[in-house]
């Protein structure tokens, strides 16, 4: 399999909603629980006003978008850090999609003259915060106690990726509690 990135196209819009929704439906690894319309997705992921960069990754050999990883503007974060998300077809764990994503993304964060990149991650999800260690990213914090909708409590945790023209400073872990 061979895939490229590249960015995000208006008309990916219905094709990343049936992604993403599949992953909502299979639940256990995202935080998100609603389905999102095409024109929802795009709002919030794709081209909408919080968004910095949204990257695909398309497999050549049959041009199916098998992921996509957004950067954006989140409430809580300083303007120069940007908030990431990762999201791979249900059917396509372990084939380097993510980290096809991540190595142009990082590029692009830098690009931006952001100084890093937040994860927050379901501590139940074992293989989002696995990739993300793996991307380099060190736990900067945890939100305790997040409800689902169903009212099982999730913690969150918080992991950030340095971006530096020297190079990723990520050697030191500082762990914050947040309420």
């Amino acid at each position: 399999m061979t895939i490229i990135v590249r960015l995000v196209a208006p008309e990916d819009a219905p094709a990343l909603a049936e992604l993403l929704n599949a992953i909502i439906a299979r639940g256990g690894t995202t935080a998100l629980e609603d389905a999102f319309s095409s024109e929802q997705l795009a709002e919030t992921y794709l081209n909408g006003p919080n968004v910095l960069v949204c990257l695909v990754a398309v497999e050549t050999d049959s041009a199916r978008i098998e992921g996509f990883q957004t950067l954006g503007r989140y409430p809580n974060l300083p303007d120069n850090i940007g908030d990431i998300g990762t999201f791979a077809r249900v059917d396509g764990t372990q084939r380097g999609v993510g980290s096809a994503l991540f190595a142009e993304m990082a590029a692009q964060a830098r690009a931006l003259g952001l100084s890093a990149i937040n994860a927050t991650i379901r501590s139940d999800n074992i293989g989002g915060l696995t990739f993300y260690g793996k991307q380099g990213f060190v736990d900067f914090g945890v939100t305790h106690g997040v409800p689902l909708k169903d009212g099982k409590l999730v913690d969150r945790v918080h992991k950030r990726f340095a971006l530096s023209i020297e190079g990723n400073q990520n050697d030191k872990t500082q762990v914050e509690v947040f309420a």
